[in-house]
């Protein structure tokens, strides 16, 4: 199995493999999220109802597939989804329980659980494959390497999008990587220790 491509969101910088993106954006976590997706261009409304942690794995996975996109090459059922974070969806917690205060945000409320996040990457991308969702204390290579393995043994998954997506107030911090049973001309073998390597040490190296 190998690590075909990644997507790490850190300080304000979106980075795809290495490449820089957009960095060191000024301002808040929500004025950079705006600011990727106007850079992206995606065309999708949807995503300014979204809350933050929805926002970073759009973020992320959307650079992920146009880098390195598995459709038309396997069927949706054969790609899994597979992903971790810290704060779970406290978030966006605390933020509904503000708005109690006055009057209570259904737009909030729908995002009170954290695998929302993988719902709304699914939707997006076309996944239709097993999908699992961890609460950590921080990103755990090992875990996410043994759980991935262990998807990707199946003779249906071909394909699996995991990683971490992580945020709290400012702080955010999100790796998320493709890997196949296939190898590409970027492919780095799937392994805990290669994982914890690009999530450490990757951040970025050339403006793009």
């Amino acid at each position: 199995m190998f690590i075909n491509q990644y997507c790490i969101i850190r300080h304000r910088s979106l980075i795809s493999r290495g490449k820089v993106i957009l960095g060191a954006a000024k301002g808040t976590l929500d004025d950079f999220l705006d600011e990727a997706f106007l850079q992206m261009s995606p065309g999708y409304s949807k995503f300014h109802k979204m809350d933050r942690l929805s926002k970073l794995g759009f973020l992320a996975s959307e650079v992920v597939f146009r880098e390195s996109p598995p459709f038309p090459y396997y069927a949706p059922e054969q790609v899994a989804l597979v992903l971790s974070n810290s704060f779970s969806s406290t978030d966006t917690d605390l933020r509904f329980l503000d708005s109690i205060k006055t009057t209570p945000s259904p737009s909030l409320f729908v995002y009170t659980l954290p695998n929302i996040v993988a719902g709304e990457i699914c939707i997006r991308q076309g996944i239709k494959g097993e999908n699992a969702f961890f609460i950590f204390p921080e990103f755990d290579a090992r875990n996410m390497a043994d759980y991935v393995t262990q998807v990707m043994a199946s003779e249906i998954t071909t394909a699996c999008l995991a990683g971490w997506i992580d945020v709290m107030d400012e702080h955010h911090d999100v790796f998320l990587y493709l890997v196949e049973k296939r190898k590409t001309a970027l492919g780095i073998e799937h392994t805990a220790d290669q994982l914890q390597k690009i999530y450490t040490h990757d951040h970025g190296t050339t403006s793009g």
